[in-house]
């Protein structure tokens, strides 16, 4: 009988264990679902606004509120963010590497956009206010871009 001594695979790198190495399944898979988010948060962030352009009253008014705008103001607001986000969000599943940065910049733009926007809609304002740091934590922290990584 003999004895199959493979060799041991390599220890990792001190202060490495834990960590997810980039270029990886999980950073390249967080930055396509980034980009997914973007592109769908922005598509309804289009609709979002031509429907508070085109109806004034499809929103709850709401007391006195520090950024109270009026509803048509917000659907302007809603509308050429969300056609930002949106072209950002296409950007960075296409791989280009401007869409990343932008995509962080953009990406706090949406959050204090919804986090103004809470008196409206609540529930949905902190939703897209968590969909926001989740794409700036996986377009800061991500190793390839979604194109880079399939051809790597």
């Amino acid at each position: 009988m003999s004895q199959n001594t493979a060799p041991l695979s390599p220890k990792p790198a001190p202060g490495a264990a834990g960590r997810t190495p980039r270029g990886s399944g999980w950073h390249s898979g967080g930055t396509l679902f980034a980009g997914v988010l973007m592109l769908v948060g922005g598509i309804l962030g289009i609709l979002i606004g031509i429907t508070g352009i085109a109806k004034d009253d499809v929103y709850a008014r709401i007391g006195t509120y520090v950024y109270e705008f009026n509803l048509t103001t917000w659907g302007w607001i809603h509308l050429v963010i969300g056609v930002i986000v949106a072209i950002t969000g296409w950007g960075v599943l296409k791989g280009h590497e401007w869409a990343r940065a932008v995509g962080i910049a953009v990406a706090a733009l949406y959050m204090i956009e919804y986090f103004m926007f809470l008196p409206y809609e609540p529930v949905w304002s902190v939703i897209a206010i968590g969909i926001a740091v989740f794409v700036m934590w996986a377009l800061a922290t991500g190793g390839d871009s979604p194109r880079t990584a399939k051809t790597a």
